[in-house]
């Protein structure tokens, strides 16, 4: 059940409200009918009971309509309640006086409406002091997460473009590329064009916080000549991509990440391939998986690259990222983004 932190609120606000109802009462007249005593006990009772069931519609409303997008949900759904159990209470409260069970006295209906206007007078502004706080700390919530989705961003484009402009990447590249040249032209210029192309993504799309899966499936294209090219047949790569899923979202290089990842963890020889394959399913998730065979000499790794892609999926509230691992194979399962995301959710990070 959702906690709320509101012991002082209550520690003041129930003295305060049963003192304010003592003294309307007590311009009533309502000192009349029963003695002090009884009437300060009366008050505590009704108070602390309306108090505290409200408060439990509260707790109930942000469990069942939580977050600012459901304000006016869980609004109407207070009000109704709060309605509600205030007659009720008061309906309670007065026929216990009308059976004579304490006091023994008829209780008026007049005395019965003007009860139930009064305490609802009390309750909304509370309700509304309870909601105030609640959506300044929801509203506080989601800019800091936001920043927060900034920064990973940022992250990950710095860290992109580390693993992919460093001086061994270029050096590699620029060997491989200084080799063609000499013994096949045509297949020079088609690496250059694929580096160039693989360049431009990551200085264009990494502004983005997403992307469609089409893109990343070009993008690697391109990446993946760049492999290709240098390693033979070390490598394949397998897609199986359902048609409807082109236009879904992810966050860019997510999959240049991940088929990083095989290739710097596992072997990658010609008469021992590394098998990466690509797919989706039905319910809506892309797999990427290769073939386990780890290198003998270890890999130091942080984990970033998988790290930034599961804070990218938790940040943008999303079904977590699934990594799994055999004795065979190593598996990354990531949900894809519903095409609607960004017209429901207006991002502009």
């Amino acid at each position: 059940m959702t906690k709320l932190n509101d012991k002082w609120l209550r520690i003041i606000g129930i003295p305060v409200i049963t003192l304010v109802a003592l003294v309307v009462y007590h311009e009533g007249k309502a000192v009349q009918y029963f003695g002090h005593a009884k009437e300060v006990f009366h008050t505590v009772v009704a108070v602390v009971i309306l108090w505290e069931l409200n408060r439990l519609v509260i707790i109930k409303s942000r469990e069942k309509y939580p977050g600012i997008k459901l304000t006016r949900q869980r609004l109407v759904f207070l009000l109704a309640w709060t309605f509600s159990i205030t007659i009720l209470i008061r309906f309670l409260f007065s026929l216990f006086y009308s059976l004579n069970m304490f006091w023994g006295y008829v209780f008026p209906v007049e005395r019965y409406i003007f009860n139930i206007i009064f305490g609802l007078l009390i309750l909304l502004p509370i309700l509304a002091l309870y909601e105030g706080i609640y959506l300044y700390q929801q509203w506080k919530r989601t800019y800091f997460e936001a920043e927060r989705l900034k920064k990973e961003n940022l992250q990950t484009q710095l860290d992109s473009l580390k693993s992919q402009i460093q001086p061994h990447f270029l050096f590699n590249s620029l060997s491989t590329l200084s080799s063609l040249v000499a013994e096949d032209p045509k297949k020079a210029e088609r690496f250059i064009e694929e580096l160039s192309s693989v360049y431009r993504y990551l200085l264009q799309n990494n502004e983005q916080p997403l992307t469609s899966l089409q893109n990343e499936l070009e993008f690697i294209d391109a990446y993946f000549h760049l492999l290709q090219t240098r390693f033979g047949s070390g490598v394949v790569l397998e897609k199986n991509i359902q048609h409807q899923h082109l236009n879904y979202l992810l966050p860019p290089l997510t999959l240049q990440l991940l088929v990083e990842n095989a290739m710097k963890h596992n072997i990658v020889l010609s008469h021992q391939p590394l098998m990466i394959k690509i797919y989706t399913d039905e319910a809506n998730n892309l797999f990427v998986i290769n073939n386990l065979q780890k290198k003998q000499k270890s890999v130091i790794s942080n984990k970033t690259g998988l790290t930034n892609i599961s804070n990218k999926y938790r940040l943008l509230g999303q079904s977590h990222v699934v990594i799994r691992q055999t004795e065979a194979i190593f598996q990354v399962m990531v949900p894809l983004i519903s095409p609607q995301y960004l017209s429901v959710n207006h991002s502009d990070f």
